[in-house]
């Protein structure tokens, strides 16, 4: 039986959450870049800010259904483009605090906190079937493009570092077997789980906490400049995975036991294992050997991406306490938002 990709056709284009999100839309529909205007971002964490970011890193990726492939590399997009960047990095660097030094910063990775448990926790512990759907969708804007952020990075490295990144990354896209790329795996857990495997499916239900986790990716991916941040972010996911995803196949087993929807995290939890120690001493030992001076670059990724991960988390484990979606809209078993 021919498999589903989750890569067969390119998204349609969200609804605007606001001015700045409207005015690129109008022109991503349009196809006319020069009518765009510089942005004036007032609140870089907010939902239009992080959409329209959004809708800018997308044209690098897949595009859009309509859209024109030559928007990827219009002038007047890039320039729109770069003063939200601008507005997110300052506010990212400003709420990330006063970075430690690289070993402190990854032995952090190491503890989980005690006194606020994570969505994993939450659905294994507690968690209903609707939260697990709600938990993929939420996810589904950065996992069914696993690994193609970080992918940017690699002619960006050298020696050990470039060779240990691209062995993670040989896993991530199912060790040259088609059927075992992570995208795929994930777009059957959806199904499973009666979710829309489609590619940027859930784009118009998931808030700006959700997009931040995913545009941050991008952001340090498609700058050389922050190279050292991505491969920090990059070790947050890794090194942090294998517990998570262990909670996560046990809460998700307790709905489907199916391969189709345990094979994802069953992956990981067994790779990610392996993966840690390859970021830790290839990747980011392999970096710092070779630009010792990134060493506050990589501790600052780090850092974004654990605060970025705990606003997610918090914000998902609090609705669902409140008995509350943590979407936009809710999913059609979901109770309000």
């Amino acid at each position: 039986m021919r498999e589903s990709s989750p890569q067969l056709a390119p998204p349609l284009l969200p609804d605007a959450r606001g001015p700045l999100s409207a005015d690129l839309l109008t022109v991503l529909r349009s196809g006319t870049g020069s009518r765009l205007g510089l942005p004036v971002v007032a609140e870089p964490w907010g939902d239009d800010a992080q959409l329209a970011l959004y809708l800018c890193y997308e044209l690098h990726y897949h595009g859009f259904a309509g859209v024109e492939p030559e928007l990827e590399w219009d002038p007047a997009v890039l320039a729109f483009r770069r003063e939200l960047e601008r507005a997110f990095l300052t506010a990212l660097r400003a709420d990330a605090g006063a970075v430690a030094d690289v070993d402190t910063e990854l032995a952090g990775l190491l503890v989980e906190p005690l006194d606020a448990p994570g969505p994993s926790h939450y659905l294994l512990d507690q968690g209903q079937r609707w939260q697990v759907r709600e938990y993929l969708a939420h996810r589904s804007l950065y996992q069914l493009k696993e690994a193609d952020p970080h992918i940017w990075v690699v002619p960006r490295l050298q020696g050990q570092a470039k060779a240990s990144m691209v062995a993670v990354q040989y896993d991530e896209y199912g060790a040259g077997r088609g059927e075992h790329v992570h995208a795929l795996l994930y777009a059957q857990m959806m199904t499973a789980f009666g979710l829309d495997p489609g590619y940027g499916r859930y784009l118009d239900v998931v808030p700006a906490v959700t997009l931040a986790t995913v545009n941050v990716m991008s952001l340090f991916g498609l700058h050389r400049a922050l190279r050292g941040a991505l491969v920090g972010q990059f070790a947050v996911l890794e090194i942090t995975s294998p517990p998570g995803a262990e909670r996560l196949l046990r809460a998700v087993s307790r709905f489907d036991g199916s391969a189709a929807a345990t094979r994802f995290y069953d992956e990981h939890v067994e790779a990610d294992a392996v993966h840690e120690q390859l970021v830790r001493r290839g990747v980011i030992g392999g970096l710092l050997a070779t630009e010792p001076d990134l060493a506050p670059d990589i501790a600052f990724g780090i850092r974004a991406a654990v605060l970025l991960e705990d606003r997610l988390g918090e914000n998902l484990v609090a609705a669902w306490r409140a008995g509350r979606s943590s979407l936009r809209h809710p999913l059609d078993d979901g109770p309000p938002g």
